[in-house]
């Protein structure tokens, strides 16, 4: 469920006019919508219900303070993969021991870092990786848990391989077979090896993919306990899909989380914490992309609509081949859930492309998509870009970052201010001092 609907042929997010968003902010502009945020959050909350789990969302999907602010008031934790986000988390005032911090390549700054706010737990994707958590704990007289990262090697046939993460042949996490070692009491001076970590990758529309990773972590809790060996905390990881196209099916979440929550029951029934990192299923399709046509051009088979946003505004397309729903803001007699608007299909539509402005071939948003006729200065809104949106967003061709705006029933607020030609050179005009 999202706040997105047209309301007499106009746009609204919430209450508010799509267009006149644009007219005061500008555009791109990015878009989220306060209460589809809460309504995600609640959703997640009751699908698993049953495990009573930690919610921690997942910063890098979306770190806007103000959105990140929003989740934490409703009660959730965060989960961090840099000493950036982590600033960002106590930033929009998350507890830090609702804090866990993933990621691949932690520097050793970032763990001290950590260590000294008291965050909840690490996620360990190494045996190099714990002994310098070990290590640096020691030097700061504090004890850290830590959850090892397993790589189970599962992994769902549908998520893009850019971003599977469960397989034997991805950076990601420790072999199974290499993890129950690293377990054993003692083996550690200022590290306690408490927890379990999976993350299988994004999107995993399959619950089927979570219920056999979550076989794989059970059978090492058992070998771990049966050694000796102390789990409090059992953390799944995220994935949750959200909707992109028209003809997604509604995010299936209570159906998912019943299948999760009847392979955790067991676990959970033997008193271990539950952990999940939904990043994507909280925000995406609570956010939205807003930009302005540039030029309609005639290419050499079909019309091209220039946009001023590119791949340095919404990367995923060039990146990873994702399909976005695009569609004008304003689209006389338009009524009801933009999925269904978007749905139109009659003679008055024409076949575009739509490009954004940057100096690559790939930087396109949608080929031969039918859309209503289009002329310079028409809004465009691109849904389900409240994830890897402006998380991703560069200043390729020096061309600062959009503005965000939260939107919360009638009420507007900016929430990021759109970056300046200052802004860009800000960081450079003083080594011209020494030409």
């Amino acid at each position: 469920m999202d706040h997105f609907s047209y309301i007499d042929g106009a746009l609204h997010v919430e209450a508010v006019s799509a267009h006149s968003l644009a007219q005061r902010f500008g555009t791109p502009l990015y878009v989220y919508s306060a209460q589809t945020l809460r309504d995600h959050v609640a959703a997640l909350r009751q699908a698993f219900a049953p495990v009573a789990p930690l919610i921690c969302y997942s910063v890098k999907s979306c770190g806007n303070l103000s959105v990140l602010q929003l989740l934490v008031r409703q009660g959730c934790g965060m989960d961090v993969v840099s000493g950036g986000e982590l600033q960002r988390a106590l930033a929009a005032g998350a507890a830090p021991d609702t804090i866990v911090f993933a990621g691949v390549g932690k520097s050793a700054h970032d763990i001290r870092m950590a260590l000294e706010h008291g965050i909840l737990m690490f996620n360990a994707e190494s045996e190099a990786e714990l002994a310098r958590i070990d290590a640096i704990a020691g030097q700061l007289g504090k004890r850290a848990r830590v959850a090892l990262r397993i790589n189970p090697d599962v992994a769902d046939a549908a998520t893009p391989d850019k971003t599977a993460t469960g397989g034997r042949h991805t950076k990601f996490g420790i072999p199974l077979p290499r993890a129950l070692p690293l377990y054993r009491p003692g083996r550690y001076s200022h590290a306690d090896v408490c927890g379990v970590h999976i993350h299988l990758g994004s999107p995993i529309p399959d619950a089927a993919t979570y219920v056999a990773g979550i076989r794989r972590v059970e059978q090492l809790v058992g070998q771990v306990e049966a050694e000796g060996g102390r789990i409090d905390t059992v953390n799944i990881g995220g994935g949750f899909p959200a909707s992109y196209a028209t003809d997604d099916a509604p995010l299936p979440l209570a159906d998912t989380g019943r299948v999760i929550c009847a392979q955790l029951a067991g676990l959970h029934a033997r008193g271990k914490r539950i952990v999940i990192e939904p990043g994507r299923a909280i925000s995406a399709n609570a956010g939205l992309l807003l930009a302005s046509v540039e030029y309609v051009k005639q290419g050499w088979d079909r019309g091209i609509a220039i946009l001023d946003a590119g791949m340095n505004t919404l990367l995923r397309p060039a990146m990873y081949g994702a399909r976005h729903v695009i569609w004008p803001v304003a689209d006389a007699g338009a009524r009801g859930a933009w999925r269904t608007v978007a749905e139109r299909r009659d003679a008055a539509l024409q076949v575009v492309d739509v490009a954004g402005p940057i100096c690559e071939t790939g930087d396109v948003f949608a080929l031969a998509r039918p859309l209503p006729p289009l002329t310079e200065g028409d809004v465009l809104a691109v849904f389900s870009c409240g994830a890897y949106g402006m998380s991703m967003a560069s200043q390729y061709n020096s061309r600062g970052r959009p503005a965000e705006v939260m939107v919360d029933g009638l009420q507007v607020r900016e929430i990021r201010a759109r970056e300046t030609v200052a802004d860009l050179l800000s960081h450079e005009i003083a080594g011209l001092r020494g030409l």
